[in-house]
């Protein structure tokens, strides 16, 4: 077997693209922390770690390939201190990559046009190829899962294409959208194992459009199924050379060697891909599979009793690459007049790891020895020693330079993370103002501009207080009407950014407008005098906790705008036969709201201020209310203020004793519907309502709501403590009887 030759024994020193350590880049400024397993782990701890695997055969067979996460960590990350690669997390291939796409469509996984656009639950928006299961699991922005059940669900229903994207793809670039149905003709094909008609599909397209690098990916797929393994590398080392940074060509070439035996040739360009991409599973999964058969017991005893590792000859020689591992292979690597383009193709040599291979294949006139280069690359599985290190160092390093051979055949230099600019003109850069329509934008419900556009798992797109609105009635999509059940539970109603950089780089001037509509709107539902929102339900008193079961529509609205606008008030009346709700009522702020899967919700409240109702109206199926709020006249006369404190205690003491001598049943009840009473408070004049516990005490008598309607809308504390002292007087003789 072959082992991929990594510097595992060597400490990391800094490489000329980048300083050596992962929390830097070369300008000196500090980046995130890496996210390798459950804390960051520096590539010098790489020794510890593959010593501790190597340590863990004594106990015992590795329990599957999940347990080798650690090491493949500390691989990746040594590889790309190595390589001088910085953390740039959420960045896409084409965001350092010279040839990459530059319009306004642009897939969030590949960086090319966004053929078939699907808008995944986090809000990102990737061509439909990008999101194939087996490529990727989490977002390459965001790092959320784009599948249900963190990606692993098999289940999952497939991501619709979005309509108003797809619409606009269309539109503004019909030709690169006759590309991508050409290569989902491709794909099924390829998914068929029809390979023979595949190539022939690739190859008519290329002759048409040459430069489409994704049919030559597809025509490297049909020659992998063919077994032709040369011409397939021949057009994967094309890509490479035009989208060095492109994760997924990495992969596809190392499956293209590991298919044909070379498995530490597949596992370095593997460790690319994932250096590129730490979240590419595919990769991840061929690492560990491999790890996992180089660490067991059985073959690294099979790997020591057949290699020469003990002799002193191999022990002394220096391990090259380019050398042993280069002739295992030669066979594979193109010359420039091999390939089907002649000099149009270019030889890849991006990144570390076909540096050192390039130069033997351009120099190199040596016959093949697959066998015999095999044996002795598993002959030395692990480097060490400082000697070995350092000029595996310089070979990987390659003189601090990439190569690039150009299509006359001239050798380039350039220095390590600088790019190469490619000679590739793409046809969807910019869009023509006469096609830029504003009702192309429009959502489908309020007939006006998207504002924080939304769109659902069936790929239609709406604003996204207008979908909200439509699923307070029926948990569906408003215009295909399929079920939107899951949606509704997760509550997840993510912007799709795509569509909303669109409208903010093209039509500025009707967002302004849009916005400035929006918040006249939001002021409006702020107001808490005007126009204030009305829950015609139940009686409610100030300082008293009032639970409230949401689940009309016109109250779930209205709900969700106290939410939004920040007030978290509304009031909270009773019915009224005639006028539709009482004259007096009492504000409501919410403490906490709970949503329940299908919708509705349970809202914790507690009473606020008094009101009374001025001028009653209507908005969107609900009650509102102008309204001017109540409270208590102060006494100012010495004397009164006296015989006020008096009647107060009194009444609290009658209020104590009535509350002690109920049954144990029914106190139990009131302490954990409404909390225990209230203590006496020292100025009863303080609070604008008065004694906080005369209200409780209102809450829990059994008594008619209009006869607490009427203690409610008293501004006078003496009076509603005579009012009190009544109600308790009948009720304390009930209890004497």
């Amino acid at each position: 077997m072959a082992f991929s030759p990594l510097a595992v024994g060597s400490e990391v020193s800094p490489e000329p693209g980048g300083s050596g350590r992962p929390g830097e880049e070369a300008d000196g400024q500090p980046e995130p922390p890496p996210r390798l397993g459950e804390r960051p782990v520096p590539g010098s701890r790489l020794k510890e770690v593959v010593g501790a695997s190597l340590a863990s055969l004594c106990l015992g067979p590795l329990a599957g390939p999940q347990r080798l996460g650690t090491l493949l960590d500390c691989l990746v990350l040594n590889y790309r201190l190595r390589q001088g690669l910085g953390w740039s997390r959420g960045r896409g291939a084409a965001a350092e990559d010279g040839g990459a796409a530059e319009g306004p469509l642009r897939c969030c996984g590949c960086g090319r046009f966004l053929g078939e656009p699907v808008t995944v639950p986090c809000g990102h928006t990737y061509c439909r190829r990008c999101l194939r299961r087996e490529l990727r699991a989490r977002c390459r922005r965001c790092r959320d899962w784009l599948l249900p059940a963190g990606g692993t669900s098999t289940a999952a229903a497939p991501l619709r294409t979005s309509v108003v994207l797809n619409q606009l793809a269309e539109k503004w670039f019909p030709g690169e959208c006759e590309r991508a149905r050409t290569g989902s003709r491709l794909e099924e094909l390829l998914a068929q194992g029809r390979f023979r008609e595949a190539l022939a599909a690739a190859s008519q397209a290329l002759r048409a459009d040459s430069s489409d690098l994704m049919l030559r990916i597809y025509r490297a797929e049909s020659y992998v199924g063919l077994q032709e393994y040369k011409t397939a590398i021949e057009d994967l080392n094309f890509v490479i050379s035009k989208m060095p940074n492109w994760p997924e060509v990495y992969f596809r070439k190392g499956k293209v060697l590991q298919d044909s035996g070379f498995v530490g040739d597949a596992l370095q360009l593997f460790l690319q891909c994932l250096a590129l991409d730490e979240d590419f599973l595919p990769a991840k999964l061929e690492v560990e599979r491999t790890l996992c058969d180089v660490l067991s017991p059985e073959k690294l005893g099979e790997s020591l009793k057949e290699s020469a590792w003990n002799s002193p000859h191999i022990r002394n020689k220096p391990f090259i690459l380019g050398s042993e591992v280069t002739e295992s292979y030669c066979n594979l690597q193109l010359c420039p007049e091999q390939s089907l383009g002649g000099s149009d193709v270019l030889e890849p040599v991006s990144g570390s790891l076909n540096r050192a291979q390039s130069a033997h294949a351009l120099n190199s006139t040596k016959d093949c020895a697959r066998e015999d280069g095999l044996k002795r690359v598993s002959s030395e599985p692990l480097l060490s020693g400082q000697e070995k290190g350092a000029l595996l160092k310089r070979k990987l390093s390659f003189s601090e330079q990439d190569t690039v051979v150009c299509e006359d055949g001239r050798n380039k230099h350039k220095k390590q993370g600088e790019s190469t600019k490619r000679d590739m003109t793409l046809a969807f850069g910019t869009i023509p103002g006469d096609l830029i329509d504003v009702s192309d934008f429009e959502c489908s419900l309020c007939m006006r501009l998207f504002f924080e556009p939304v769109t659902t798992p069936c790929g239609h797109t709406f604003c996204k207080g207008c979908l909200e609105r439509c699923l307070d009635h029926a948990p569906q999509c408003p215009l295909c009407k399929e079920s939107l059940k899951e949606y509704l539970a997760s509550r997840k109603y993510s912007i799709t950014e795509l569509l909303e950089e669109l409208i903010m780089k093209y039509l500025s001037d009707e967002l302004y407008e849009r916005k400035r509509i929006h918040a006249e709107e939001t002021a409006e539902h702020s107001n808490l005098t005007k126009n204030v929102p009305m829950f015609v339900c139940t009686m409610a008193y100030p300082t008293v906790p009032c639970p409230l079961h949401v689940f009309e529509p016109r109250y779930r609205l209205m709900i969700r705008r106290s939410m939004e606008t920040g007030t978290k008030q509304f009031g909270m009346c009773i019915s009224d036969s005639q006028n539709g709700f009482a004259d007096y009522g009492c504000m409501l702020q919410i403490r906490n709201v709970h949503f329940l899967p299908d919708g509705r919700s349970v809202v914790d409240t507690v009473g606020g201020k008094r009101f009374r109702v001025l001028q009653r109206g209507m908005k969107d199926g609900y009650c509102t209310a102008d309204i001017e709020y109540l409270e208590d006249v102060k006494v100012a006369d010495e004397e009164e203020l006296k015989k006020l404190r008096e009647l107060h205690n009194f009444v609290y003491n009658q209020a104590c004793s009535w509350f002690q001598n109920l049954r144990n049943k029914f106190r139990t009840q009131i302490l954990q519907h409404f909390g225990p009473m209230p203590d006496r408070e020292e100025n009863i004049q303080a609070m604008p309502n008065g004694p906080a516990w005369c209200w409780w005490l209102l809450a829990v008598l059994p008594v008619d709501p209009r006869y607490q309607l009427s203690v409610l809308s008293m501004m006078s504390l003496k009076d509603r403590l005579i009012k009190i002292q009544h109600i308790l007087t009948y009720f304390s003789r009930d209890q004497s009887k």
